[in-house]
């Protein structure tokens, strides 16, 4: 990236971005992903996604395949 990533992150936030808070109950959900890949961190990614009908935008091919979480779109577009 050309530019630092905590200005990066604020422009994002400004422009509508909102983050979204890990839980326990997103982390025993995504322990609990069936057909998933073991990628702990995709897994809470997508795990708080579908807890909170996030629709999550994202380049990862592993989750834009997974058939199990609807509310994606593709960041490669």
């Amino acid at each position: 990236m050309d530019i630092p990533i905590d200005i990066w992150r604020k422009d994002l936030l400004s422009r509508g971005l909102v983050e979204l808070p890990m839980d326990g109950k997103a982390g025993i959900d995504a322990a609990n992903l069936q057909n998933f890949h073991g990628d702990p961190a995709d897994r809470i990614i997508v795990a708080t996604t579908m807890l909170t009908g996030a629709s999550l935008v994202t380049a990862d091919e592993k989750i834009l395949n997974w058939d199990g979480l609807t509310q994606k779109n593709d960041a490669r577009r």
